[in-house]
């Protein structure tokens, strides 16, 4: 068993020697004919995946183009305005990063904004960040008005030096809006300019573009409707934060860039991003039958778990195909951080239903500096990389399949890498299966849901009296649901000073204006 898995490994192990990052499916127990079988689909998502980069409409039911690749190399966008716009953008990023820290006025941002526009900044942020970044960066990344209060709690004596960034490509995003205006309200009880501390990204002529030129906001910064919110990070959505943060965002670009160039390659058994999407179609059986477990061996890569949810799930988790057939497509994606795992759910993993494949990301260098012995010969690191190795054995001897992502040690460079891996593996796998990778209508599904809950809350508060009635006889005045109407009301007695609600079960219990 052996000698096979060592002639599966190198059979099975892709490397790079420009970035450091290599990728062992080995253990993954598909065989040379499946591969073989599937080399027709790989093509087709080769020859989809270089049209997309040409500028083809890749999401047809926006019929947009779709263009994150061209945000770390410019040069390859269809056209020169495009290009331009890219190249205007950064440089405008760094002009004003530079006067910002030139200026001393500011020690710490506010980060406004919603998944992507959240997500990956925040991983980008925590991955790379140290004690000795130039501003510290703080989010609101929901519209829970306690989270909110927390982080301005944080930021109680330090709100006249915080640079505000609020983040929204359509500029009518509720959370975002709702934290934009949470944040000028705060300025405004503490007696402090909100606009010229305020810095919008967002698309050209939205509301938030209109709200912050009529408020003089201090700059605005674009976002273009052939980015998508999950893949935005190496736009003004991540780099202008990042670059106040004080990190190289250039390193960033690079490595991404270097990553593109290598899974640009039409073999397919040395592409990177074609293999793990190959070893995603083959767990799942081209259905996401089985979930995506992601494991980094590294406490700075602890987002990054959190950062694929959002990147695989919204753009895989599909109801109908392309050709409009009712497919439910998608890969469930959770995960902590090695070794933290193996006090967590790695029992399970282990011993428990298989329903998962583990994704295995490995850091070589342990740490900046040298490092004690924890035992004779034996360092906390090299336990690490223990548990990361002993994990995979023992996954793979109970019939786990797994990938392991390796890389050199955790830089600008290698997170841009990872990035534009997972983006192009994302990208191919939704050729395989046949899915939109780039639109959301689940999502809009729920904002406008969202929207129906809070018309009725409206209309139910307007019915209250100071009568008590209970929610059926308040759902029948409003011409609702009583389940609906009932949740309504103890939302607004737990929240409006002027409601009060009496206890007991749903059916008996009444409200009124106190």
């Amino acid at each position: 068993m052996s000698n096979s898995l060592w002639g599966k490994f190198q059979q099975s192990y892709i490397a790079d020697g420009d970035l450091g990052v290599s990728l062992d499916v080995s253990r993954m127990r598909f065989d040379d004919a499946w591969l073989a079988g599937m080399e027709p689909a790989a093509q087709k998502a080769f020859a989809a995946m270089a049209e997309l980069e040409k500028g083809a409409i890749a999401n047809p039911d926006e019929n947009r183009m779709v263009g994150h690749y061209w945000l770390r190399t410019p040069e390859i966008a269809p056209n020169d305005e495009l290009r331009e716009e890219i190249v205007t953008c950064y440089a405008n990023i760094r002009e004003f990063a530079l006067r910002t820290h030139q200026g001393g006025n500011f020690s710490d941002v506010l980060v406004i904004g919603i998944g992507g526009s959240a997500l990956g900044p925040q991983f980008v942020a925590d991955a790379l960040g140290t004690p000795d970044d130039r501003m510290r960066l703080h989010f609101f990344d929901n519209t829970d008005p306690d989270g909110i209060d927390r982080t301005l709690a944080t930021l109680e004596h330090r709100l006249d030096h915080t640079l505000v960034i609020t983040i929204s490509k359509s500029g009518g995003t509720p959370e975002t809006r709702n934290g934009m205006l949470e944040a000028e309200a705060a300025y405004k009880r503490a007696g402090i300019d909100f606009a010229s501390h305020a810095v919008a990204v967002t698309g050209a002529g939205s509301p938030l573009d209109k709200y912050a030129t009529e408020k003089k906001w201090l700059a605005r910064f674009p976002m273009w409707d052939w980015v998508g919110g999950r893949t935005s990070v190496m736009s003004a959505v991540g780099l202008l934060p990042l670059a106040l943060q004080g990190l190289d965002v250039g390193g960033i670009l690079e490595g991404a860039s270097l990553m593109d160039e290598w899974t640009r390659g039409t073999e397919t058994r040395k592409n990177p991003a074609m293999m793990l999407a190959l070893s995603w179609h083959f767990a799942g059986g081209g259905k996401g039958a089985k979930d995506m477990v992601v494991l980094p061996y590294k406490d700075r890569l602890a987002l990054f778990s959190k950062y694929l949810q959002q990147l695989v799930m919204e753009s895989l988790g599909k109801k109908l195909d392309l050709d409009g057939r009712e497919v439910h497509q998608g890969i469930a994606v959770y995960g902590n951080k090695g070794s933290t795992d193996q006090h967590a759910y790695v029992q399970q993993l282990r011993d428990g239903v298989n329903n998962f494949f583990a994704t295995f990301i490995e850091v070589r260098k342990a740490r900046a500096a040298a490092g004690i012995e924890v035992e004779p010969g034996v360092t906390a690191g090299d336990y690490l990389q223990g548990f990361l190795r002993g994990t995979r054995e023992a996954l793979f001897e109970s019939g786990r399949d797994s990938v392991t992502i390796s890389i050199p040690e955790v830089t600008p460079q290698t997170v841009g890498a990872l990035i534009a891996l997972y983006d192009r593996a994302v990208g191919f796998y939704a050729t395989l299966v046949n899915v939109n990778a780039y639109h959301q209508p689940g999502v809009e599904a729920g904002k406008k849901a969202a929207a129906t809950v809070l018309a009725l809350q409206l209309k139910v508060r307007a019915t209250l009296s100071k009568e008590p009635r209970t929610a059926e006889q308040i759902a029948q005045a409003a011409g609702a649901d009583p389940e609906a109407v009932f949740h309504a009301l103890t939302h607004l007695a737990a929240n409006d000073a002027q409601v009060s609600g009496t206890a007991g079960s749903p059916a008996q219990r009444t409200f009124s204006l106190a």
